[in-house]
């Protein structure tokens, strides 16, 4: 496996072309503006991305080494990523969903979760932690120890800190900072574009 220097270039680059990063002014589902779009729903479409995505996680889990029973995604996006990584770590997964269900058995947790099992929860980023939160919570719930928790991209938001409140210590392969800086070291970010995500990052953007 090629070092992880190279594979978070490698990525920077990927999730610029296929327009998974973009840069400018946007708004986001809540409402609040970004300096930046990270998409990282798409890269399934694109093998090469996904490739790379999957190979930051398994960075990023060897690094744990196996202190887990069970990979736990996070709906919708960590889903797909769990469900690969939970088959090429050999491990079993479950996922969490958004809401319980309003028929059956109402579960929040789907799959064949086992008491006491420690579960690592799995999403694509995390920004201020809420999605995540919610499912450690319910895997704690469930029956699941969580102290662990696994996504690709921090956009360094808060998340790490309100995880760490909760016990859960947050572990990513990249963040926006790394990734905007690869980029400017590339001529593929403008300086102007590259000091907004630093300040939104520092809580200062518009």
């Amino acid at each position: 496996m090629p070092d992880s220097r190279t594979v978070k270039a490698a990525l920077a680059e990927e999730l610029f072309e296929i327009g998974a990063l973009r840069f400018g002014k946007f708004t986001l589902a809540s409402g609040k503006s970004s300096s930046y779009y990270l998409d990282l729903r798409i890269l399934p479409s694109f093998p090469e991305a996904f490739a790379l995505e999957m190979e930051g996680y398994r960075a990023v889990m060897g690094e744990m080494g196996g202190e887990y029973d069970v990979v736990a995604g996070v709906a919708t996006a960590g889903v797909t990523v769990s469900s690969v990584l939970a088959f090429l770590l050999k491990k079993p997964m479950v996922y969490v969903r958004k809401e319980e269900k309003g028929h059956g058995l109402g579960k929040l947790v789907e799959g064949a979760v086992q008491p006491r099992w420690r579960a690592i929860v799995v999403d694509d980023l995390v920004t201020t932690g809420g999605s995540i939160i919610s499912a450690v919570e319910a895997l704690r719930k469930a029956g699941c120890a969580v102290k662990d928790a696994v996504v690709l991209v921090d956009r360094l938001e808060g998340g790490s800190v309100n995880l760490e409140a909760i016990g859960v210590r947050l572990r990513k392969f990249v963040d926006i900072r790394e990734l905007a800086e690869m980029l400017l070291e590339r001529g593929k970010l403008t300086k102007r574009d590259y000091e907004a995500v630093t300040k939104q990052m520092e809580g200062r953007g518009e």
